[in-house]
């Protein structure tokens, strides 16, 4: 092995890759390129890409020519569209945070860089790049040569093989086998056996024990020593600390012990310790494995679409089951969930979702489209050329883009419990061992190793994880879709409950149709159908149902204004569809029926008038609701159905209509500014500034959803009757959490009343300390898996 030194930058080891630079070692490049220009915070016009540290032009040269070949290149791509390209690569020599700041500031070496986002554990980093300035081998290269050289094996993607982590199972294994072989050197010490052979030997046993304890401590125990290393040097106490100090103890004191003929030293202590210690991350990592939520696209996105029939008939299909080929219609303001090439219509797309830029893209017939973009220019049809990627649409569920700085409580609990808690532990161990050093010294190491040991706050740090996690899954089961688990922290802590009508408490499949005004003749029927079948809105897809039979026209171009209506142009004629307001109606409506007034050519034709059905138990919905929290009607729509809901609502429920969408938004920032924490249910259409700016966005999903970004949920339609019981769940694992993290801190209590009186030996400590993560685990999931038999 070659000498080992410290980085002068981070203060982590330098080995064989150490790069020395002004008489400086450091562990990598990204550390020597940090302390070189940190305070400058720039690298433009700094960074000599040709003499930069790392891989060397001539290592570089060639390596990355197959990325020149656009058909591999295509493999590799997440996105390839107008420009902008979007890769993930694997850079096996990330190492630190210095690295992480080299690498997600490559904009700064290369202007046509628009994005780098690292992900630490997974060791990859995702670039989104200008491909008509800078090309994927000029990127890679760029990497090389800055010392962080892309590892691309067409194997990998093909074939979706993951760089598994098996560190752990090596340490493992290597505790292990040192556990048993000490406790057997051990037995005879165990039994104070006097026999002659044994005893002459004694001393060669001893020395193996040390002999086998050297790479459980150095090498088994190193990610304990680690972690607490660089939680002291950032100036953090984490739990690692009281285990590592435990462990350095140990050694130290066996080591002592041995070489001066005292003792056989607490080597089996120590091996038990870290085996247990190990085989405890083991089986929670399995146990993470075991509870997998489910987080897929299925969960995520409920969604269903428009499949065109080789007869021409449409039909709603779940997205999952979109094959190559199908023909697929997208309308207004709707997702394109697979990779397709246009095929008809007229395509404006948005991928701000994908690559940040705003301006919408056109494209042509015949052009491909990728997943994940969103017509904002009327409807189009599109051919499949794969199925729907789950783990693309996840990555954009989970994009940085949508996430907004909302609370996580039990996070910031845990992290500050365990602060106080090691310190308390700290406090205690040292003043235990000092009183026992005066009243019996033999024991106050045992004392002292034990109370580091039971102490330990592992099982503290999992009670929240778990339970949310599980429960996260419980709710996917139930057709509750969340976001993610700090969702169910602050729908559990929600004191405002808000309703969007249209499309949330009624329904937008069971509307009775009247219509009123100037008869519309077959033609103007179908152009009437045809503008309607652009739009997602509620409405508009109940009218568009209505309206079957008629034969669909072309549309030349479509404009859809939220909140307000929709107007199509075609071969001779204009069609405006909405609001009394957007097509200047007048007094000719009638205005206390929900209503979607026609107007063509200018000339005003009448309005369909809708009696809308309410969703089933929205009554002992809200009577439920009404017991605990403040009851809000929030609605774009008119107030003429607000006799017949002030009938079948509880009294205490507020009403607002003819609310604008950035009205809705401003009611609840107001009722936020207040202290109220606010949840508001929507369909994802209309809604999607008030889904945002509240505590919890809830939106509403029939057949077809259409893309919300915004939402912290999304809940199918069926089970609307059931989210009081959901929020009575998510505040019920709220208690579970809690008792979780009371039960930790009772085995704490417990097991510190042994230790403290010298009842509890290391090795024995070392056996029940996972044991307590363990229990923990098997708590929060049985009572979690409890709870949820009362959803179903």
């Amino acid at each position: 092995m070659s000498e080992i030194s410290s980085c002068f930058h981070c203060g982590d080891p330098c080995e064989a890759e150490t790069i020395v630079f002004d008489e400086k070692n450091f562990c990598c490049n990204g550390c020597k390129v940090v302390y070189e220009i940190f305070s400058e915070n720039d690298l433009t016009g700094y960074y000599d890409l040709q003499h930069a540290p790392g891989a060397s032009p001539n290592e570089t040269e060639g390596k990355y020519d197959f990325l020149d070949n656009t058909s591999i290149a295509e493999k590799l791509l997440e996105f390839n569209d107008e420009g902008t390209q979007i890769i993930t690569l694997y850079i096996p020599h990330i190492h630190c945070s210095s690295c992480i700041w080299i690498l997600e500031n490559l904009n700064k070496l290369n202007k046509n860089i628009k994005a780098s986002q690292v992900d630490f554990p997974k060791k990859t980093v995702r670039v989104t790049f200008n491909s008509e300035r800078i090309s994927l081998k000029e990127l890679a290269v760029l990497l090389g040569r800055i010392g962080y050289a892309p590892y691309i094996s067409l194997d990998d993607y093909e074939t979706e093989k993951k760089h598994k982590d098996r560190s752990i199972i090596y340490k493992l294994g290597i505790a292990g086998f040192a556990f048993g072989n000490v406790m057997f050197l051990s037995f005879p010490e165990y039994f104070d056996v006097g026999e002659f052979w044994l005893e002459q030997y004694k001393s060669t046993f001893r020395w193996l024990m040390f002999a086998f304890s050297l790479p459980v401590f150095f090498y088994s125990a190193s990610g304990y020593f680690i972690s607490a290393y660089k939680g002291l040097r950032a100036k953090v106490l984490n739990i690692d600390v009281p285990l590592a100090l435990g462990i350095l103890v140990l050694f130290v004191r066996s080591t002592i012990e041995i070489s001066f003929d005292l003792g056989s030293g607490f080597f089996d202590s120590l091996t038990g310790l870290v085996f247990f210690l190990l085989l405890g991350k083991f089986f929670q990592q399995k146990t993470y494995s075991f509870l997998s939520f489910e987080r897929d696209y299925k969960s995520y996105f409920p969604i269903a679409v428009t499949r065109i029939n080789s007869n021409g008939s449409e039909e709603n299909v779940q997205v999952n089951k979109i094959a190559k080929g199908d023909r697929v219609l997208i309308r207004n303001d709707e997702l394109i969930p697979v990779d397709a090439i246009l095929m008809k219509g007229k395509a404006l797309i948005d991928y701000s979702f994908v690559t940040g830029e705003i301006e919408p893209v056109e494209k042509e017939l015949g052009n491909k489209i990728y997943a994940g973009g969103k017509q904002v220019s009327g409807s189009i049809e599109i051919e499949t050329l794969k199925p729907v990627s789950q783990s693309y649409l996840t990555q954009l569920w989970s994009n940085q883009v949508f996430d907004s700085e909302k609370e996580n409580s039990f996070s910031s609990l845990t992290n500050t419990i365990s602060k106080y808690f090691t310190i308390t532990i700290l406090i205690i161990a040292f003043v235990s061992t000092s009183y026992w050093l005066m009243v019996e010294p033999s024991l106050a190491m045992n004392v002292f190793t034990a109370i580091l040991i039971i102490a330990c706050p592992c099982a503290l740090a999992m009670s929240a994880p778990f339970a949310l996690g599980n429960m996260l899954r419980i709710f996917g089961k139930l057709k509750f879709y969340l976001k993610n688990a700090p969702a169910i922290e602050r729908l559990a802590k929600i004191e405002t409950v808000i309703f969007d009508k249209t499309g949330t408490i009624t329904t937008n499949t069971k509307n009775l149709i009247t219509y009123t005004g100037t008869s519309l003749s077959i033609p103007e029927e179908s152009m009437l159908k045809s503008a309607l079948r652009s739009s997602g809105h509620p409405l508009s897809r109940s009218l568009y149902k209505h309206l079957n039979g008629r034969e669909l026209v072309k549309v030349r171009e479509f404009e859809e204004i939220t909140g307000q209506g929709m107007q199509a142009n075609f071969e001779a004629n204009h069609i405006k569809i909405g609001s009394a307001s957007f097509v200047s109606a007048g007094e000719m409506h009638n205005g206390l029926q929900t209503a979607v007034h026609v107007k063509l050519n200018e000339e005003y034709k009448g309005s369909f008038l809708f009696q809308n059905e309410y969703r089933p138990g929205l009554s002992a919905l809200f009577k439920n609701f009404a017991s605990e929290y403040d009851l809000v009607i929030l609605s774009g729509d008119n107030n003429g159905e607000a006799a017949v809901l002030k009938e079948i609502l509880p009294s205490k429920t507020k009403f607002f209509f003819n609310q604008k969408p950035e009205e809705k938004l401003n009611y609840i920032r107001s009722q936020q500014d207040l202290g109220h924490k606010v949840m508001m249910v929507g369909d994802g259409l209309n809604d999607a500034g008030a889904l945002r700016q509240s505590d919890v966005g809830i939106a509403i999903s029939e057949n077809v959803n259409v893309f919300s970004p915004a939402c912290d949920a999304i809940l199918d339609a069926s089970k609307f009757k059931e989210l009081y019981s959901y929020i009575r769940a998510a505040k019920g694992t709220r208690d579970i959490i809690k008792m979780s993290i009371g039960l930790s801190f009772l085995y704490n209590i417990v097991g510190l009343y042994f230790a403290i009186t010298g009842q509890l030996l290391p090795v024995v400590a070392a056996i029940l300390m996972p044991l307590s993560s363990i229990s923990v685990v098997v708590f929060t999931t049985l009572m979690t898996n409890i709870l949820s038999r009362k959803l179903k």
